[in-house]
């Protein structure tokens, strides 16, 4: 039903501010108020995957829904503030593709975007060679991730520079042959 497209520069504004929407609103059940505001240091737009061509759109027809993407880059999650970034790439014959940055707007969740565009960003890096993908997961991400077949593996906290541990998982999965 939702078909993905290649976002374009000219959105970034719309795609910071779907964040922030979904960001603020679809993490409330899972946690307290300081830790989705401290969330913001974490997450964000990596515009670094939108210049690669590998960041996807939705759009209703009037808005942007719903973003996310993958990356053939050894950073795995965070926007273009968060420190520890790493632009170099990785091996796909040995590393797993990162999916990155998916976000819904509020107003359309669990409608099937998250999953149109992760099936987009799986069949991308599987193009382009990888045999698996990984991610970071929230709490409000991981019954999305866990229902398209990615496991759970090592759950930590990240503690922002204020201080404010917020609960991720990081999950994987492999990519079947679809020759």
């Amino acid at each position: 039903m939702w078909g993905a497209r290649v976002a374009r520069t000219d959105e970034l504004a719309a795609i910071r501010s779907l964040m922030d929407r979904a960001i603020g609103e679809l993490m409330r059940d899972f946690l307290d108020p300081a830790a989705i505001a401290a969330s913001a240091e974490l997450m964000g737009l990596d515009t670094q995957l939108v210049t690669d061509g590998t960041y996807f759109a939705i759009d209703d027809g009037a808005r942007l829904v719903g973003c996310g993407g993958w990356s053939r880059r050894a950073t795995l999650f965070g926007g273009d503030h968060t420190i520890g970034r790493s632009d170099a790439f990785l091996d796909p014959t040995r590393d797993a593709a990162r999916v990155r940055a998916m976000y819904t707007d509020p107003d359309y969740a669990r409608r099937g975007i998250g999953r149109a565009i992760l099936a987009a960003c799986e069949s991308a890096a599987r193009n382009a060679g990888f045999a698996r993908v990984e991610l970071v997961a929230t709490l409000a991400g991981e019954p999305l991730y866990r229902a398209c077949g990615y496991q759970p593996g090592e759950r930590f906290a990240q503690t922002t520079t204020k201080g404010v541990a917020v609960p991720l998982v990081r999950m994987s999965k492999p990519l079947e042959d679809q020759s």
